[in-house]
C-alpha cells in the first residue's frame, strides 16, 4: 500500500492531468471558460464573441469577416449562436486565425472551419500543431493540455505577414515564449472617421510542466525569441489591447461603452503595460530556474 505522501503526489498529478491546465494562473477558471457572454461590439468593426473566461474576437466586412481564436471544443455552438445574434452569418466568415494552439483557443477551430467554410490561417510552427490537434512535443505544457479535433489545410503565415478577407487587412506577429507558435494580430477599426490600432497579443504566461527549462543552455532561442515578441509588443501602435484570456476589468469596461462617448477600453499604454508585465514573468522565471 502506497505511503501517504505518495498517494498524494499520486492524486496531486492525476488532477493535473484532468484538469488539463496550471492551476497556478489565476486565469484559469474552467466554469469561466464555458460561461457564456452576450456578443458585444468592442470598436468599429471588431465585436468580441468568446465565452466570459475565453476571448474570440470577430472583425467584420461587407466582404466577408475574419474571426480570431474559437475556445473550447464545446463551445462552438455558442461562439455560432453569439456571431448570429450581432447580426451575422457564420457562413461569412472567410478567415480564421488564431494565437496559440491550447485546446482552450484553438479547441472549436475546425467545428467553426467546417461550418463556416472559413480558410484557417497560422504560423508555420502552430500550423504543424493544429493539425495534431494540440499534440505538441516542443509545448511548455506538454501533459497538461488536452488535444482537440484536428485542423487540416492550415495556410502558414510569416511573421510581419498581413492576410486579407475582403478589405479587411491583419498583420501577423510572431510572440513564441507561451507557446512555440504562438502569435498576436493587428488591425485597424474605424468609427466613423477615427480609426484605431487594435491589438489581439497573445498570452505572456510562462506556464510548464515540471521539467520544462526555458533557460535550457541546448535552447537559447526560448528566451530570445520571448524577450523579442515583448520588445515588439510594446513599440506596437496600440489603442485597444485584447488577449485571448479576457484582462482584469475588461468586462467591466466594456459594459460602460456608449456610442458618442470616449470608449473605456481605449488606453494608448496597454500593450507597453503588457510588456512590462511579460518582461517581470521572464525575470521571475529566470530567477526560478536558476534556483532550481
Amino acid at each position: 500500500m502506497k505511503s501517504w505522501p505518495v498517494l498524494c503526489a499520486t492524486m496531486l498529478a492525476c488532477a493535473l492531468s484532468q484538469a488539463s491546465a496550471a492551476p497556478s494562473d489565476p486565469h484559469y477558471s474552467f466554469k469561466l471558460w464555458e460561461q457564456p457572454q452576450k456578443p458585444f461590439r468592442i470598436y468599429g468593426n471588431t465585436y468580441y464573441v468568446g465565452s466570459h473566461g475565453l476571448s474570440a474576437i470577430l472583425i467584420t466586412s461587407p466582404a466577408g469577416h475574419v474571426l480570431i481564436d474559437a475556445t473550447l471544443p464545446e463551445n462552438a455552438a455558442m461562439i455560432e449562436a453569439n456571431i448570429r445574434a450581432l447580426g451575422f452569418r457564420v457562413q461569412d466568415i472567410k478567415l480564421i486565425l488564431n494565437t496559440h494552439t491550447h485546446f482552450d483557443h484553438a479547441g472549436a477551430i475546425a467545428a467553426l472551419a467546417r461550418d463556416s467554410g472559413a480558410q484557417v490561417a497560422a504560423s508555420a510552427k502552430s500550423a504543424r500543431v493544429l493539425g495534431l490537434g494540440g499534440n505538441d512535443p516542443d509545448d511548455p505544457q506538454r501533459g497538461l493540455v488536452k488535444f482537440y479535433p484536428k485542423v487540416t489545410d492550415v495556410r502558414i503565415v510569416a511573421d510581419g505577414e498581413t492576410v486579407h478577407a475582403g478589405p479587411l487587412a491583419l498583420q501577423m506577429h510572431a510572440m513564441p515564449g507561451h507557446t512555440p507558435g504562438g502569435t498576436g494580430w493587428t488591425w485597424r477599426s474605424c468609427e466613423g472617421n477615427r480609426c484605431l490600432s487594435m491589438v489581439y497579443a497573445d498570452s505572456i504566461s510562462l506556464l510548464s510542466a515540471d521539467n520544462y527549462r526555458y533557460t535550457d543552455p541546448t535552447h537559447s532561442e526560448l528566451v530570445a525569441g520571448y524577450r523579442h515578441a515583448l520588445g515588439m509588443l510594446a513599440a506596437l501602435p496600440c489603442d485597444i489591447l485584447l488577449t485571448p484570456h479576457p484582462r482584469d476589468g475588461f468586462f467591466e469596461k466594456a459594459a460602460q461603452i456608449v456610442p458618442g462617448k470616449p470608449n473605456p477600453l481605449i488606453d494608448a499604454q496597454a500593450c507597453k503595460s503588457y510588456a512590462d508585465e511579460g518582461q517581470h514573468n521572464l525575470e521571475q522565471r529566470v530567477r526560478k530556474e536558476a534556483g532550481a
